[in-house]
């Protein structure tokens, strides 16, 4: 039998769809099969199983959620530069999905079902030397001298958060969608200048922005 790239792009759209929404233990491939508006039996011939399935799905949406991190990473820039670039990116990327954050947390967080090493994927992000170039402008006093978790926690929380905790924020603050997407516009502004403004304390930009 001739496999169809189009068949094969609608199983694996409906997938990315059924596996966001409830994860790789909440769903069945019959579900997928009919998202995608065909039976089980193609949906296996196309995929093998629904783990060999997900895996597809999940590196997929790994790959383009650390996209515009290496992109920027990657660069000649300043690093802080970078970091206000990177902040201006991952919001623009998670307003177009806000919900691969919470996809990939919680399918890392799994205990059971299929095992997927993203040693690879996150070795890509120390290749670019991004923690090595944190060090040297500590070293140099143009940093504040915190560990390098402690960065990518600040980082991490004050991007996904916002978008992770959006059906709570916008409850509490009895907020419509409109207003809470105007909201992130302001916020990632508020958190590019918190941010840039702690880990770069005696830079000129921090000051200007201070002033």
């Amino acid at each position: 039998m001739k496999t169809d790239s189009t068949t094969e792009d609608k199983i694996k759209e409906a997938a990315k769809q059924v596996f966001i929404a409830k994860g790789f233990s909440g769903c069945t491939s019959r579900e997928i099969a009919k998202a995608a508006g065909m039976n089980v039996a193609l949906v296996n011939y196309y995929f093998r199983s629904k783990s060999a399935l997900f895996k597809i799905i999940f590196e997929a949406a790994m790959g383009d959620f650390l996209l515009s991190m290496l992109d920027v990473f990657n660069t000649s820039l300043p690093l802080e530069d970078k970091l206000r670039n990177y902040l201006d990116r991952e919001y623009a990327f998670l307003t177009k999905y806000p919900e691969i954050p919470s996809f990939i947390i919680n399918e890392m967080g799994r205990k059971e079902g299929v095992h997927i090493d993203n040693t690879a994927v996150f070795q890509c992000i120390e290749h670019t030397g991004i923690f090595e170039e944190c060090l040297m402008e500590q070293k140099a006093g143009r940093m504040r001298e915190i560990d390098i978790t402690s960065i990518t926690l600040l980082m991490m929380s004050n991007c996904q958060f916002p978008f992770m905790g959006a059906a709570v924020i916008k409850q509490v603050h009895a907020l419509s969608d409109e207003q809470y997407e105007k909201q992130l516009v302001q916020h990632k502004q508020i958190v590019t200048d918190m941010l840039i403004g702690y880990l770069f304390p005696e830079s000129k930009s921090t000051q200007i922005t201070q002033k």
